[in-house]
């Protein structure tokens, strides 16, 4: 079983406008709203996989139940824990000749909830797999993530960890199944401008010794480069085509890595499946479903006839 965490969920409301002005009513062109958080962006694009998970996290209020109610629509179980005041948050995003966020707080979260949360996981069993994706509440501590690997400790979990800075490099001294930074994180992690290929795999190395057993490094339109666990580098190609939308992306690539993975094994099958789940997603208005994954796979193999490829 899959399980992801995604302590801070929201419902996304996405408003397309043919461009924003400020100090005036604005009009959109067409609106949509999504239900997200990263982790539950993975459990998503997994279920369009065919791939079971449950998502687990925090919801509060008439927000929380909608986000509940959505994922059950999708047919994507949950456990979430219900929290007695405020409102699970509703994210804005502005779509015009750019992308622009409002990212809301959320509820708090109180010391007795998130007791809740580590006692869920005791229900893991080795051979699970448990994705931590996003960042941490503030009335949350900064150590949320190490709590509940702590708690881990001993069995034999696959743990993923999609966080930026000291979230991550917290996080690596339990030697996580994969990290999945981009290149933006990458630079801030090591305080350079990260230019070449040679840049990436030095500083992925890095990560490795710093206890990841599989760094996926995304690269936007250059593709993505995987150092596995047995220090091989992986290199995949990207889809050219109008590029429609960044959010949940990342998380499809690491969705489709994880599925990819548990139904070969494979190191370059898996990153062929995250990258066409990642590619997918960029192409469309949200996250993407099966039908367009199918086709980005289709297309990567026909652009890329040895898939991902080792270096």
């Amino acid at each position: 079983m899959i399980y992801t965490v995604t302590l801070n969920p929201s419902i996304d409301y996405v408003v397309h406008l043919k461009e924003f002005k400020r100090g005036i009513t604005n009009r959109t062109t067409a609106e949509s709203y999504n239900i997200g958080g990263k982790g539950i962006n993975v459990s998503c694009i997994l279920s369009e996989l065919g791939v079971r998970s449950t998502a687990w996290g925090f919801v509060a209020g008439f927000t929380g139940d909608a986000i509940e109610k959505g994922l059950s629509d999708k047919r994507i179980t949950t456990d979430f824990i219900h929290l007695e005041k405020g409102l699970s948050r509703i994210n804005i995003k502005v779509m015009t000749d750019c992308e622009s966020e409002i990212n809301c707080q959320g509820p708090d979260i109180s010391d007795e909830a998130f007791e809740q949360l580590l006692q869920k996981t005791d229900a893991i069993q080795e051979g699970d797999t448990i994705v931590l994706a996003g960042s941490i509440p503030d009335s949350l501590g900064t150590d949320a993530y190490v709590r509940i690997l702590e708690r881990l400790k001993g069995r034999q979990v696959r743990v993923v960890v999609d966080a930026t800075r000291r979230l991550l490099t917290s996080c690596l001294k339990f030697k996580p199944f994969l990290i999945k930074p981009n290149r933006q994180e990458l630079s801030q992690l090591f305080i350079k401008d990260i230019r070449t290929e040679h840049d990436v795999v030095e500083c992925a190395s890095e990560l490795k010794k710093m206890g990841a057993r599989n760094v996926i490094v995304s690269l936007g339109g250059d593709g993505a480069v995987l150092i596995d666990e047995t220090g091989k580098v992986h290199k995949a190609g990207v889809l050219k085509g109008k590029i429609r939308n960044t959010v949940g992306a990342g998380d499809s690539m690491v969705a489709g890595f994880l599925a990819g993975y548990e139904q070969s094994g494979d190191y370059e099958k898996a990153l062929m499946i995250g990258t066409a789940c990642g590619n997918a997603t960029a192409f469309s208005p949200g996250l993407a479903v099966k039908e367009e994954i199918v086709d980005a796979l289709r297309r990567l193999c026909e652009e890329y006839p040895s898939g991902a490829t080792s270096a």
